[in-house]
């Protein structure tokens, strides 16, 4: 244990200072930067492996949904296991779908849960007493936290399609990538970003823009032109925004890195040329990619024997061909997304994960060894931290006042959370953290 604390002091290169409200400039040396296709901090190379906790704000807030000594209590678990990076929602949006999250962010344009940003403030000063990173998400392909959706049907633009509505998932991917093309949403978007860099946390005193702990904005929770039969015809939309927008972050926040919050080639319509495209422009500093092989259906967790080789080849594949994009366009990439659920899809923590923990151990092992020989890779956030957390109904759903797990409202509570219980795959996440630390000394 104090092997790995020494580590994880060395890699992190820094002890949280309250410079910000007392000290008229933060060392320049204290934020993550890019160097050529690495991560650098302090002058020394950063790499971590993370985790998806986009509720943070939920657990922080001072309102409804909020429970900071479980905060703490999760945080120093995450410390313990050596993680140092978390991928965190700054962003959601009260929506007229049925399966979103409950309450949001932005109640109407402009108008916030102000516990929410108090929960996101605290979350970030306890994460700075613990030197991690994070990665802010700003918006939402999808329809689980509102998104831009919401965005589009406060511009007015019709009614708004729901996934378990009229038209399904294809009308509703269609209407969501409206957004991109619909220059009312993108402005209200505009106005939400700028309320959020410019604000000043109310518990380290920092604004945002000059806060140490972020590393980087993300544009959105995967983004994607549309459907994969119709996105073509918004690429050109798609890219401008990207462009536009990660821009506009740039001209507020000299500090911080902006990043897509891209799937990769699942979020690109299959297609290496638009998955480029949306990431060459000079105002992105890195790339993302996602990896799911059961929602791609590479795998079925009820016939692991049958599925699992077959699944672990092509993401292996998957991973290495992003790699090659990164090499291709000179940045770092991160792996911000990837999980599996417990043998059989149970949602009961501590049950069988024995496909789980070999997954898990493939993915780390591969992103240790790429970036311990220089390839792009920096490092991976799992989805997700579960921790305490527990789903509280038989049929595994959320119903709004039930814990968060990491899973998000409209699926099963469990179904992809990393749950304090479970004692094999938390081995794994340990022994992988601490050599991905060994890499930044």
């Amino acid at each position: 244990m104090k092997k790995l604390l020494l580590s994880l002091l060395l890699c992190s290169a820094f002890l949280f200072q309250s410079y910000c409200g007392t000290n008229p400039g933060i060392p320049d040396n204290q934020y993550v930067k890019v160097k050529g296709t690495q991560f650098v901090l302090d002058g020394k190379p950063f790499y971590f492996v993370g985790t998806n906790f986009w509720y943070g704000c939920y657990i922080g807030s001072s309102g409804e949904t909020g429970d900071r000594n479980r905060l703490i209590r999760e945080l120093d678990r995450l410390q313990a296991l050596g993680i140092t990076h978390l991928r965190i929602m700054a962003g959601s949006q009260e929506s007229y779908i049925k399966n979103s999250l409950k309450p949001a962010i932005e109640k109407s344009p402009g108008v916030y849960d102000q516990n929410l940003l108090d929960g996101v403030d605290y979350l970030l000063a306890e994460m700075g007493k613990r030197n991690m990173k994070a990665i802010l998400f700003l918006n939402n392909y999808w329809e689980w936290s509102g998104g831009m959706a919401q965005y589009n049907a406060w511009a007015g633009d019709g009614k708004g399609a729901d996934p378990e509505g009229e038209g399904g998932w294809s009308g509703f991917m269609t209407y969501s990538a409206k957004f991109y093309s619909n220059p009312k949403a993108v402005q209200l978007f505009k106005n939400f970003i700028a309320d959020i860099i410019t604000r000043k946390n109310k518990v380290s005193g920092c604004y945002y823009y000059e806060d140490p702990v972020i590393m980087a904005w993300q544009l959105a929770n995967e983004p994607r032109p549309g459907t994969d039969e119709e996105g073509l015809g918004n690429a050109e939309h798609y890219y401008a925004w990207i462009d536009s927008t990660a821009g506009y972050i740039h001209s507020m926040d000299h500090n911080h890195l902006v990043t897509t919050g891209s799937e990769g080639l699942a979020g690109s319509l299959q297609s290496e040329e638009v998955f480029i495209k949306a990431h060459q422009s000079a105002n992105i500093d890195f790339i993302t990619f996602h990896l799911w092989v059961k929602n791609w259906g590479w795998f079925n967790a009820n016939k692991i024997d049958q599925t699992y080789p077959s699944a672990e080849k092509k993401a292996v594949e998957y991973m290495n061909r992003h790699f090659a994009f990164a090499r291709k366009l000179g940045k770092p990439i991160t792996l911000d997304e990837f999980g599996m659920a417990r043998d059989n899809e149970l949602c009961v923590p501590g049950s069988a994960s024995t496909a789980r923990d070999k997954y898990f151990k493939k993915i780390f092992e591969i992103v240790y060894d790429s970036a311990a020989v220089g390839s792009p890779i920096a490092g991976s956030d799992f989805w997700a931290w579960g921790g305490e957390g527990r789903g509280w109904n038989a049929d595994d759903k959320w119903l709004r006042g039930d814990p968060f797990v990491g899973d998000p409202p409209q699926e099963p509570q469990g179904l992809n959370s990393v749950f304090d219980a479970d004692a094999s795959t938390l081995e794994i996440i340990k022994f992988y953290s601490g050599k991905m630390q060994n890499l930044c000394k």
